[in-house]
């Protein structure tokens, strides 16, 4: 039964280039009673771009680290509003006192990278801020957010991440391999 099942299993693939820029994947499976279920599943920028070798692997660990540090920071969660009558404090998890060290730490590493990057104000910075920690794909960037709020071309955004990532790379210390340098 359970050979049926993984044969059922079909993971949807991208049937052509422009397919595997979509934001999202439709993924079909059963579940244990066997009805179909499909799920959307985020599709990975940094994965792709390295799978394609668009970027280095020291890229890829640059990215990742940005983007576990931007996770951390809690800079990726929307802000929880307590809509009763009588509340009138912040939320605990967006409260300055109510942070943990490794919040503020990683919050002061987020904000040391953007800096490294030019700012927020910098294609560099919007672009990392955005596609590797928002985690929203290259191809909305360029449209909704771009340079200084104007768009640009897919191909110049992500001609944009990768420059930015290379300057990661550098501000991280990672080898080409991808690898810390002192590790």
């Amino acid at each position: 039964m359970t050979g049926k099942k993984a044969a059922r299993q079909k993971k949807a693939a991208p049937r052509n280039l422009k397919q595997a820029r979509l934001i999202t994947r439709q993924v079909t499976e059963f579940d244990p009673n066997g009805v179909e279920v499909t799920h959307h599943r985020t599709v990975d920028t940094l994965g792709l771009m390295l799978r394609s070798g668009a970027i280095t692997p020291a890229m890829h660990a640059a990215g990742r680290d940005f983007q576990a540090a931007f996770t951390i920071a809690c800079l990726d969660s929307m802000p929880r509003v307590n809509l009763t009558p009588m509340a009138r404090s912040p939320s605990p998890a967006h409260d300055v006192c109510h942070r943990s060290d490794r919040q503020l730490a990683a919050r002061e590493r987020v904000a040391r990278a953007i800096d490294a990057l030019g700012g927020h104000g910098a294609p560099a910075g919007s672009c990392v801020w955005h596609v590797v920690g928002m985690q929203t794909s290259v191809r909305e960037w360029a449209l909704r957010q771009g340079w200084c709020g104007r768009p640009v071309r897919q191909e110049s955004a992500q001609g944009i991440l990768v420059a930015a990532l290379g300057v990661l790379v550098k501000h991280y210390g990672i080898r080409d391999a991808g690898e810390r340098k002192g590790v």
